[in-house]
């Protein structure tokens, strides 16, 4: 009995394709893929300044890491969800509405601002739970159920707010939007420490480990002892206390909650982890990259305000912007796989 085997030329063929690459080189393409985002960061300043140089001052690199600070933070909530390979489309709205009951509860109930930013967290951190209940014991798929939450948390948001804007917040309540250290503001002190938090949490903790597992194989993970499902609820509360931290600080920013509030948030904050590195399938990832995401999509709108592109351009180029998130990790993943 005997049997053809044909050798694989594919895999022969790519074998002499690296080895022909110097080693340096695929070194060196392996690091630009891999920190692509800051590439382009740096990039765009450059462009952005040239084109105006009032982009490079103070003033303006404090307003971007200001605008920075909310995306930030709803940018490492999502990343949460996609380490575990699932997604929460709700992240924005639950930062809206657990604002504005926070705010409502101070203005309504007379609660001190310090309890009422306490309820809005402990609201989103909730909502959160409720996320991730459905996605593990329920079963349920976690695009279609996070939004339907979102749909559902929009409507409870201009249902209790009337389609109005609560304004007339107390100064405690949104101190920390105004408040400034030096000349510099204090917001996006908040978005550095949450983001020394993720990377401790991710590279140094147990739970850390876990989320990457049970992101990049489930099974395996459950076959391992990590309890998948617990994991997941985890990463899906830990969303919601972060989208609530969001909330509150947009709410503080803004000195006002709108009835829509954060619902321009979602796409980017989707992009953001994308763009820096957070695979849509999970188990890949790190804070360093979604830093850098957050601050190129930033620094894109801040400079396409500055060199006065009109508003729905800058729409239209955020959509964009998706589309290539998940292109360039199709790419980088590949190329890198390939070296």
């Amino acid at each position: 009995m005997s049997a053809n085997i044909e050798p694989n030329t594919g895999t022969a063929d790519s074998l002499r394709s690296n080895a022909s690459v110097p080693k340096i080189w695929r070194y060196a393409l392996q690091k630009g893929l891999q920190y692509v985002v800051w590439i382009w960061l740096v990039g765009l300043i450059i462009i952005f300044s040239i084109l105006n140089p009032f982009f490079f001052s103070t003033s303006n690199l404090q307003n971007v890491l200001v605008q920075a600070t909310v995306l930030g933070l709803l940018g490492l909530a999502q990343s949460l969800v996609l380490l575990v390979g699932e997604i929460d489309l709700s992240v924005a709205a639950n930062a809206g509405i657990s604002s504005a009951l926070g705010a409502l509860a101070i203005q309504h109930l007379g609660m001190p601002s310090f309890v009422g930013a306490a309820i809005g967290l402990a609201v989103a951190t909730l909502i959160g739970l409720v996320n991730g209940l459905c996605v593990t014991r329920l079963r349920m798929v976690s695009l279609i159920e996070s939004l339907g939450m979102m749909i559902m948390l929009q409507g409870g948001l201009l249902a209790i707010t009337q389609g109005n804007t609560i304004t007339d917040l107390p100064n405690a309540y949104t101190w920390i939007g105004k408040a400034t250290l030096d000349g510099w503001p204090v917001m996006p002190i908040m978005l550095l420490a949450g983001f020394a938090a993720m990377g401790v949490m991710l590279q140094r903790t147990v739970l850390g480990r876990s989320l990457y597992a049970t992101g990049g194989n489930a099974a395996t993970a459950f076959v391992a002892g990590i309890r998948v499902h617990q994991i997941k609820i985890i990463a899906f509360t830990l969303s919601g206390f972060v989208a609530g931290l969001a909330g509150y600080l947009l709410g503080a920013w803004q000195m006002a909650i709108t009835s829509d509030q954060g619902e321009g948030f979602l796409l980017y904050a989707i992009a953001a982890p994308i763009i820096g590195g957070v695979s849509v399938f999970g188990g890949r990832g790190g804070t360093l990259g979604i830093l850098g995401g957050v601050l190129l999509l930033t620094v894109i709108h801040v400079g396409l305000a500055i060199i006065y592109v009109p508003s729905f351009y800058v729409t239209m180029i955020g959509g964009i912007l998706i589309f290539i998130a998940v292109a360039v990790d199709a790419i980088r993943v590949n190329a890198i796989g390939g070296l």
